[in-house]
């Protein structure tokens, strides 16, 4: 997929969350790159074998103090090749984005790695 089409299909899964998400996206800079850094994939703590297809960098908005501020932002990465090369075709390509898009973004409000995905299992078993 061209990158300018995965850019319009990584805005639209932003702009698709609901506006009190949104609203709290503040000081968040959300990228497309093609793959991981080792470093990212370091500091993701991945085993061998495991695929990183977005990352999360920051402090989450749980951990800020009353002194937290002029800061960079926090970044958001959505890795293009490694979601290409699980998803078949476009639908599951938009259907990956949305996940992996929402899953940061969750990690930005601070919810840990385990709960995020208990609610992506739990999501998944609601759906038709």
């Amino acid at each position: 997929m061209e990158r300018l089409e995965f850019e319009r299909l990584v805005t639209e899964a932003i702009d698709e969350l609901p506006d009190e998400l949104h609203s709290r996206l503040e000081n968040v800079a959300i990228s497309v790159d093609d793959w991981p850094t080792k470093y990212q994939i370091g500091k993701a703590g991945l085993r061998q074998g495991m695929v990183l297809l977005g990352l999360y960098e920051g402090i989450p908005l749980t951990k800020r103090g009353t002194h937290y501020g002029m800061v960079t932002p926090d970044k958001i990465t959505i890795f293009q090749k490694p979601i290409e090369a699980k998803c078949k075709n476009e639908v599951s390509m938009k259907n990956e984005i949305q996940r992996v898009v929402r899953h940061e973004i969750a990690h930005h409000f601070g919810i840990g790695e385990e709960h995020i995905r208990e609610i992506e299992r739990n999501s998944h078993k609601l759906r038709p």
